[in-house]
C-alpha cells in the first residue's frame, strides 16, 4: 500500500483480465491485440464477445504489420490458441 501526505492512503487496485475484457465488452473502444510470437504483427478493433477462458471474437478486425504499415482486413474473427503439454 503506499501513502499519499497527510496520512491519506492509497490503495492500488488490481484488475483481472476478464473484468477488463467485460468493460471493453461493454464501452466498445477500439482495441489492439498483439498476437502471441509475432512481435510485427497486430489485430484488433471491437470486442463483441468472450468466454471464460478469454478467447475473444472481434468484429471488424483488421491485422497489422507494424514494420510494413500494411493493413488487412479481416471482419469478424475469434482468437484461439491451443495448449500443448
Amino acid at each position: 500500500m503506499a501513502y499519499r501526505g497527510q496520512g491519506q492512503k492509497v490503495q492500488k487496485v488490481v484488475v483481472q483480465p476478464i473484468n477488463l475484457i467485460f468493460r471493453y465488452l461493454q464501452n466498445r473502444p477500439r482495441i489492439q491485440v498483439w498476437v502471441y510470437e509475432q512481435v510485427n504483427m497486430w489485430t484488433g478493433n471491437f470486442i463483441i464477445g468472450f468466454d471464460e477462458c478469454k478467447n475473444l471474437v472481434l468484429d471488424d478486425a483488421e491485422e497489422i504489420h507494424s514494420k510494413t504499415k500494411s493493413r488487412k482486413q479481416l471482419y469478424t474473427i475469434t482468437l484461439l490458441q491451443s495448449v500443448s503439454n
